[in-house]
């Protein structure tokens, strides 16, 4: 198909994202052309045959030393997965079942409180991933930019949809992963998560 690697990380980023803007034409153009993205409302968006694409590059040598590596941080992040989304659970709706406002700083500091101490334990996981695998290299300075605004007060950055938020690069880490491993969130139990909306 002739893609350079450039091609590839334009394609798999497309994939992590949903919808990415074209913005410079000529340089979507090789993907357009080969039927791997489709211009949709918004950008562009990968189509099957761009994943069938993306899963081969995005996959590791298997029995590599990488895949190693990866398979053991992905073992790790999957029990921080867990208490990562209810976090978010908790973030999102108050002890008894109400939505939170976010009225109470205290109750928010709590759960904020509890996202730093997360940060600080995926922070390695990355950098373990990163050191075999330098596409994983942006995770963790993504992760505590996005924590670094909600400490300022910037709650949107927490679990909006609509942002790099910290649920929103969550989230393409795990998709990350599981590519990267030839997995799928179908074979995982209780450790799956949703797009989160609003604040």
């Amino acid at each position: 198909m002739g893609l350079t690697d450039e091609d590839h990380r334009r394609l798999h980023e497309v994939r992590l994202r949903g919808v990415v803007e074209v913005g410079d034409e000529d340089r979507w153009a090789p993907l357009l052309e080969a039927g791997l993205v489709a211009c949709t409302r918004g950008g562009v968006r990968i189509t099957p045959e761009g994943r069938a694409v993306d899963d081969r590059w995005a996959r590791l040598a298997p029995g590599s030393e990488a895949e190693q590596v990866v398979t053991h941080a992905y073992e790790r992040f999957l029990s921080l997965n867990a208490e990562f989304l209810r976090i978010c659970h908790d973030w999102q709706i108050r002890p008894g079942g109400a939505p939170n406002d976010h009225r109470d700083p205290r109750y928010d500091w709590g759960v904020i409180d509890r996202l730093r101490a997360l940060d600080e334990r995926v922070a390695p996981v990355v950098r373990r991933a990163a050191r075999h695998v330098p596409r994983f290299e942006p995770y963790g300075r993504r992760l505590r930019s996005a924590l670094a605004r909600v400490e300022d007060g910037a709650h949107e950055w927490f679990a909006s949809a609509r942002l790099d938020s910290y649920h929103t690069v969550w989230m393409q880490l795990h998709e990350e992963l599981l590519l990267a491993l030839g997995r799928s969130r179908a074979s995982e139990t209780g450790c799956t998560g949703t797009p989160a909306q609003g604040a």
